[in-house]
């Protein structure tokens, strides 16, 4: 088996939809003796993902499943190797590498961070 790193794009719709489009893009690790494989289990997983709530407003929120965006072999797992890089460009430097510090304090310093349980 191989493991691969599949992107899972989600589209996000609240309500009626008239807001700014959201997509969730997550990062999954994929098990898969192959690359056709590994993008159909992806597939599986948005699809099983897949969610209709109602949020605090009472408005429906949904999420659908797009696509998979990306497909990566894992040829080995090396400790610290780069998984995933995104360049941000911000209106105030100063205010994002705050929040960026406040996130990184709630990891050290709170219990609400914790080890993700994969099912």
């Amino acid at each position: 088996m191989n493991w691969y790193l599949a992107k899972i794009v989600f589209r996000i719709v609240c309500g009626n939809g008239d807001h700014a489009p959201q997509f969730d893009e997550q990062l999954r690790l994929i098990s898969a003796a192959g690359k056709e494989e590994a993008f159909s289990k992806a597939q599986i997983t948005g699809k099983r993902e897949e969610e209709t709530f109602y949020n605090k407003k009472e408005q429906l929120v949904q999420w659908q499943f797009i696509n998979i965006s990306e497909l990566y072999l894992l040829s080995e797992l090396i400790d610290g190797a780069e998984l995933y890089s995104r360049i941000e460009e911000k209106d105030n430097a100063d205010q994002y590498i705050q929040v960026i510090n406040q996130k990184a304090e709630n990891i050290i310093f709170s219990s609400s961070h914790r080890l993700l349980q994969l099912a």
